[in-house]
């Protein structure tokens, strides 16, 4: 965290819980996925070094299995929401904006009390204090972009791919298995070689056709 970040922090946002929201979409993901979820509970660390006690972290992890994509099923979210407007938040943290929330109704929602009731976001990539107008902007960027990965249903959210086991799958030599799907690789006497797609075979490759990589 930079100092800049920890400027943000105060005496009476100190004076609060800090609420750390744990989140999968399904119950796969919470089986399978189990790096993810360990980085989200790590992210208790980061409220750690920006000076609140490990007694006043409260862990929600109720939704675990659970999509983001609307706040009626999950009473983890709601509960987070409530205690915010009731001024019990110092900070709310999440490892991305996906984990809280992927409809920008919600996202808004939670950013419009949290800004009222002078409560800090936390996420894997900095402080962010929603009354700021800068720190504003950017969180509404976030959750749009987190919206739009949800309507185009990514498995993977964007800070996941790096620990997701879809996305680690190796074929021959550490590749992606969708590099072979594309004829971006060939293999030779066990080896992958590098290849670029030529004319004819970036028409007949998914990535170039979409514009994204087609993970399964």
């Amino acid at each position: 965290m930079s100092a800049d970040g920890a400027v943000k922090v105060t005496a009476s946002h100190l004076a609060r819980n800090a609420y750390l929201y744990v989140r999968q979409s399904t119950l796969k993901q919470v089986l399978n996925n189990t790096e993810s979820t360990a980085r989200q509970y790590a992210l208790a660390h980061r409220a750690t070094a920006l000076g609140w006690p490990a007694a006043q972290i409260i862990t929600i992890d109720t939704d675990q299995g659970r999509s983001g994509a609307s706040a009626a099923d999950r009473e983890g979210f709601q509960h987070l929401v409530a205690e915010v407007g009731m001024g019990r938040a110092g900070i709310v943290l999440g490892l991305e904006v996906s984990r809280l929330a992927r409809n920008n109704a919600d996202w808004h929602r939670l950013l419009e009390i949290c800004a009222l009731s002078s409560t800090l976001i936390c996420d894997e990539d900095g402080l962010y204090d929603p009354g700021e107008f800068n720190d504003r902007l950017l969180l509404g960027l976030k959750g749009t972009m987190s919206e739009a990965l949800c309507r185009h249903r990514h498995r993977a959210s964007y800070a996941d791919p790096p620990v997701m086991p879809t996305m680690r799958q190796r074929i021959g030599g550490g590749e992606r298995p969708w590099l072979r799907m594309c004829g971006i690789i060939t293999v030779r006497r066990g080896r992958p070689a590098r290849r670029r797609v030529a004319g004819s075979d970036r028409a007949e490759c998914p990535a170039v056709r979409s514009g994204r990589s087609p993970v399964p």
